[in-house]
């Protein structure tokens, strides 16, 4: 069982050095800053309808007091 387990230590160790495609520091940076604005807009969206529904329904609240 322990042979097993060192030989898919080194199979996995084989993998990533030699057969996993690794992004530039670019691609990397280009990514990470999708991944910000993207968060940023649905944050943005997220927000807003946050803030139109609060005030719905403080009008609604309001209409049945």
């Amino acid at each position: 069982m322990f042979k097993s387990i060192v030989q898919y230590c080194k199979d996995s160790y084989d993998e990533l050095v030699h057969k996993v495609t690794w992004p530039s520091l670019k691609e990397l940076t280009n990514t990470a800053l999708i991944v910000l604005y993207a968060s940023i807009i649905i944050a943005l969206i997220v927000f807003a309808m946050d803030f139109v529904f609060e005030k719905f329904m403080g009008l609604v609240y309001s209409l049945f007091r």
